[in-house]
């Protein structure tokens, strides 16, 4: 599988990309970072609601039932 990619220009003041620069860090990698960090952030919000939608449909399993059959099924495989 070949990832591709895509270029996100951010604006920022001079000031700003200079000292970064004479920090020795690089205003791409800082946003690459950020970036991910937020995708990452809205997956678990994502999960989370999900996870809050199925609350009434998991709490009426009955989890003994599905031990039973998961053994079940393990012993015959």
């Amino acid at each position: 599988m070949t990832t591709k990619y895509v270029t996100i220009s951010v604006k920022v003041p001079r000031e700003v990309k200079e000292e970064l620069e004479r920090a020795g860090v690089r205003p791409g990698r800082v946003a690459k970072e950020a970036i991910m960090r937020k995708l990452a952030e809205i997956r678990l919000e994502m999960l989370e609601r999900r996870a809050e939608e199925l609350r009434d449909v998991l709490e009426k399993l009955d989890v003994q039932r599905v031990v039973t059959h998961i053994r079940e099924d393990r012993e015959s495989g």
